[in-house]
């Protein structure tokens, strides 16, 4: 019984620090992608000649790129917290594929985030434990409810997507390719939630999330 009991708290004392080193790593660490960046959309031939981006533009697709770095982040901590719980080994590995996928739009965001000379906000450490604790209590609910919340911030960060995509400067091709490769990956990991038996999660939640997703964006855009 004491071995039993000893093997289980060492395993649960690894896996403390394995969660710990990759939220580190997250955080502060530069992110590496196992895909390339996207490529930008050559222009068509009925579009105008690019220009060189101004200072205001510049300015705001960094502030941008920054509030979806720090989503990023927060999807990563998301992700990692309901992978940590999840019931079956079936929904880990969703997870996790999500995770890695949102790794490279981590890595995307901060590449282009530094060509536009910008900088990640300086509260992500804060976002990325709030999201992770989140992910841990979604997913002590059942993975029914884990995968409700991944499709529904999938569902939420589609369409805050389509915002920026909304207000990006047309003189930055690059990020638009960015985002637009985000917002594909994004789709596929909701339907994959609501092929793995998402529940709907009540409206009182959704707005609850939507109010984090909020505070989030609105605070990065400017720290």
């Amino acid at each position: 019984m004491s071995v039993l009991f000893d093997n289980s708290l060492v395993n649960f004392i690894d896996r403390l620090i394995c969660e710990i080193d990759t939220g580190l790593r997250i955080v502060f660490a530069a992110p590496h992608a196992e895909r390339a960046l996207p490529p930008e959309r050559p222009p068509r031939a009925d579009e105008a000649v690019m220009t060189p981006m101004s200072v205001n533009s510049r300015r705001e697709a960094a502030r941008l790129m920054r509030v979806n770095h720090t989503g990023e982040v927060c999807a990563q901590a998301l992700y990692q917290g309901q992978a940590l719980v999840a019931r079956t080994s079936g929904t880990q590995r969703l997870l996790q594929h999500a995770a890695r996928e949102e790794r490279d739009h981590l890595a995307w965001c901060a590449a282009r985030l530094d060509g536009l000379g910008g900088t990640t906000s300086r509260l992500n450490a804060l976002f990325y434990l709030g999201s992770y604790s989140l992910g841990v209590a979604s997913g002590l609910l059942g993975d029914k409810w884990s995968m409700g919340f991944l499709v529904e911030t999938e569902r939420q960060v589609e369409a805050h997507l389509g915002d920026h995509l909304g207000r990006w400067p047309h003189a930055d091709p690059g990020g638009r390719a960015v985002l637009e490769a985000m917002q594909a990956d994004e789709v596929r990991h909701g339907q994959a939630g609501l092929d793995h038996g998402a529940a709907v999660l009540p409206p009182p939640i959704r707005g609850a999330m939507r109010v984090f997703s909020r505070v989030m964006t609105a605070t990065s855009y400017w720290v």
